[in-house]
């Protein structure tokens, strides 16, 4: 019997590449004021690893270069998501970046610096002032 790793490659592969592609995602979008940059460098190396992916022989190193270039593009994708997130206050903004400034200037804004996901659940539902003061408390 021959032991195939393709699966276990492919899994981890995707594993690494999704957790590294949301965190970067994340913190891509709080530091760029230009996102058709970051976006265009993703689009490039993303499609670059698919041709790679259909220009190899070797199919362990096939499906890696697939997995990354598709989790670029992806995450291509999120970063102009994500800018929709910080402005309907799903995600934090950052003030020193000036494009989300702008977003927080905006009147009737949504945009906050709050991460409500930078909290203990406790098991109940909460007013917003209480879950303002849970988030700020940490």
């Amino acid at each position: 019997m021959e032991i195939n790793p393709l699966g276990l490659i492919s899994a981890a592969i995707a594993f690494l590449s999704i957790w590294i592609g949301h965190v970067s995602v994340r913190k891509i979008e709080a530091i760029t004021v230009a996102l058709w940059k970051p976006m265009t460098i993703l689009i490039t190396f993303g499609l670059a690893l698919e041709y790679a992916a259909l220009s190899v022989s070797n199919q362990s190193l096939a499906a890696v270069f697939g997995i990354l270039g598709v989790t670029l593009l992806w995450d291509a994708f999120e970063i102009k998501r994500q800018a929709h997130r910080v402005r309907k206050g799903h995600a934090p903004a950052n003030p020193n970046n000036t494009r989300h400034a702008a977003m927080l200037a905006e009147p009737n804004s949504r945009a906050t610096t709050l991460n409500i996901l930078n909290r203990y659940p406790i098991g109940r539902a909460v007013d917003p002032e209480e879950a303002v003061r849970l988030i700020t408390s940490h």
